[in-house]
């Protein structure tokens, strides 16, 4: 298939050849949405941790005799029933919460999410992008003079310093290499600007 690309004015230049089975696959949301589950779950680290009943500082005499006050029979004051107490179920600092999800999986998931991408007109390429200087409001002008509203991932061959010290104030911009895009980036930028070469790369990883 063929892929429109762009000048600096936002306007179409040329097009290039584009492999179908990278951005002409079907769109599978089971799959994406397995993939971009896995890939939060991975990246998740385990930094809670609460106290189960022995680990609470308490006194572990009964609170009161088992018979005759009239009151529920009371073990301990670290019950889990009881206000300050253990938890039942306590979280563990050495839990795991990783998914395992095959390469071939990704790569399919990948190949959907930018199959979609192109029938939604979300995804533009670019011949080049590059700044004269380390500047935001370059960047910013760049940008909108490319027609792109909203937040906006842009992907290229390789980061120079002028292009990411440009985006560093942006708020709306992410800027990463060929093969640190990710499904969730993906997924949550509405506009999505790819240099030619970072095409020719992605192509070369997930092909």
């Amino acid at each position: 298939m063929e892929l429109t690309v762009i000048d600096d004015k936002g306007q179409a230049a040329t097009s290039i050849n584009a492999s179908d089975e990278l951005f002409g696959r079907e769109y599978n949301e089971a799959l994406i949405h397995q993939v971009v589950t896995a890939y939060q779950a991975n990246a998740r680290s385990a930094n809670s941790k609460q106290k189960d009943r022995s680990e609470i500082a308490k006194s572990t005499h009964k609170p009161w005799a088992q018979k005759g006050t009239g009151r529920a029979r009371a073990g301990r004051a670290s019950s889990p029933l009881w206000r300050g107490g253990g938890k039942i179920f306590p979280n563990s600092p050495d839990q795991n919460y990783t998914q395992k999800i095959n390469r071939k999986m990704y790569r399919a998931g990948l190949a959907s999410i930018l199959s979609q991408l192109v029938r939604e007109d979300r995804l533009k390429v670019i011949d080049n992008l590059k700044v004269d200087a380390p500047k935001t409001k370059l960047l910013a002008q760049k940008i909108k003079g490319l027609g792109l509203l909203g937040r906006v991932l842009i992907i290229t061959d390789k980061l120079d310093d002028n292009l990411y010290l440009s985006s560093r104030n942006l708020p709306d911009v992410l800027i990463l290499e060929a093969h640190q895009a990710d499904p969730v980036s993906l997924v949550r930028f509405p506009s999505v600007l790819v240099t030619r070469d970072a095409m020719a790369k992605i192509e070369e990883m997930l092909g």
